[in-house]
């Protein structure tokens, strides 16, 4: 597949700055309140702690109608270049730029690193545009590592409210370490710093029109430099305050796109991440220090609601996702759900045995993926409100703990896991030649049917 060209305006401006040592991606949608401060920062970290080198500060669009272009314009900037890009959000738009693909974060992420590309950076980071906690020290920990120190991927460590990243939490952190065997705290942290030959693997890709355009693009970065052996490393950032969001609310878009690149991944590096057992820290730069966040309120009746009414609704479909006892532990925890709140419980096994057999029914049945990922989504808020409910009165380092504790499960898991997983691929590879014999028609959950011995 072609590499997508550059927009002209993109071009042009590459034509005439040259070069650059240090290329810094913002990407942005409706984000006019807080991207000038970002800019800011970014241009104060540049000319603070790199100001030998030479540096542009790019912001990659994606069809902002509250005046986020406006405010990256009329942020102060002095001692290095600003380039302002617009990602088109219509299809129609898209047809103009077709190395966009699909509106998101991973195609303005795509921009960035081909303008980094067409500069020939030596380094480029990556930051979200939301950031209310963003330093100019940002910076220098994103960049430093892989200027002076021979890292590739620079992920950060901050500290968040125990309610903020449940995402990360509860699935992808967990599983991302027992796979590919490297802690990497924030795997879908947002912010991130990447080499010059790290960012042409990337650009070499040829996955760029699935979710990794949309909420997939973190992990897929993070999923790619471990299980292909570059040098990753983590900088403590401090604290992360940002538009963050009550994890009950509709985050289901983000989830089947996060989970579902985390699963695609792992098919495709099965060959790798089977071959590597327990787990060690990735190395850490920055001085770790406490710091105040901002509380989040949490709705957790209506999380427990959801997957309360969800046992009815998509019965069938789990039915065909996990196997019988797992399924019996589930339908057995709804409808106690009713009952008193404060002794709703997911326990750590159980949450780990859903999560597992889910990324088997994924890699089983292909053309249910998008049918599998949905039905997730209740269980995922089961879990947090379980965990929400249980660490309401504990402090960040008892809550850290018991995250370390969820991760040693996945991790104590992983043998078993990887015969189900063997299995799964083969079932479908089986599944795949029988449908091939049929015109292509929407799968239903009595066709979901699996062995359950």
């Amino acid at each position: 597949m072609a590499q997508p060209t550059l927009p002209l305006e993109a071009l042009r401006a590459a034509e005439v700055i040259r070069r650059a040592d240090i290329v810094i991606g913002i990407p942005s949608y409706n984000n006019a309140r807080t991207i000038g401060h970002v800019v800011r920062a970014a241009n104060a970290g540049l000319a603070k702690y790199f100001p030998q080198l030479t540096a542009v500060v790019i912001n990659s669009d994606g069809g902002s109608s509250d005046g986020t272009c406006d405010a990256v314009l009329s942020a102060r900037v002095e001692d290095s270049h600003l380039m302002l890009l617009s990602t088109p959000l219509l299809a129609a738009h898209r047809l103009s730029f077709p190395y966009h693909g699909v509106p998101g974060k991973g195609s303005a992420f795509r921009m960035v690193f081909q303008l980094a590309r067409q500069l020939d950076a030596k380094a480029c980071a990556v930051v979200d545009s939301d950031l209310r906690s963003i330093t100019p020290e940002w910076i220098d920990l994103l960049i430093r590592p892989i200027l002076f120190a021979g890292f590739d991927f620079v992920a950060p460590y901050y500290q968040r409210h125990k309610y903020d990243g449940t995402i990360t939490n509860s699935i992808v952190y967990p599983l991302t370490r027992m796979l590919y065997g490297v802690s990497v705290r924030q795997p879908i942290g947002g912010e991130f710093g990447i080499s010059a030959r790290l960012i042409q693997r990337y650009l070499q890709r040829q996955d760029w029109e699935t979710d990794v355009a949309r909420f997939g693009i973190d992990i897929w970065m993070t999923t790619i430099a471990l299980a292909e052996g570059y040098r990753v490393c983590q900088s403590f950032l401090g604290a992360k305050l940002h538009d963050a969001k009550d994890p009950g609310s509709d985050l289901s878009a983000m989830l089947q796109q996060v989970v579902g690149s985390v699963f695609a991944l792992m098919e495709e590096y099965d060959s790798i991440w089977r071959q590597r057992t327990g787990s060690s820290p990735a190395e850490l730069f920055g001085f770790r220090f406490d710091v105040g966040l901002d509380p989040i309120a949490v709705n957790v009746e209506r999380m427990v609601n959801s997957f309360r009414r969800s046992t009815a609704d998509l019965g069938e479909i789990w039915e065909s996702a996990l196997e019988r006892p797992t399924l019996a532990e589930v339908r057995n925890l709804a409808s106690e759900s009713g009952r008193d709140r404060r002794l709703f419980h997911f326990d750590d096994q159980l949450w780990t045995d859903v999560v597992l057999q889910f990324a088997c029914a994924f890699r089983k049945h292909p053309i249910a993926r998008g049918t599998i990922l949905r039905s997730m989504t209740p269980l995922y808020l089961a879990r947090v409100a379980s965990f929400v409910l249980e660490t309401e009165k504990l402090m960040a380092p008892e809550v850290e703990d018991r995250i370390e504790q969820l991760c040693r499960t996945f991790e104590n898991a992983k043998p078993q896991f990887l015969t189900k997983w063997e299995a799964s691929g083969k079932a479908g590879k089986h599944y795949a030649a029988a449908r091939s014999q049929d015109a292509p028609r929407p799968l239903t959950a009595a066709q979901l049917e699996v062995n359950h011995d």
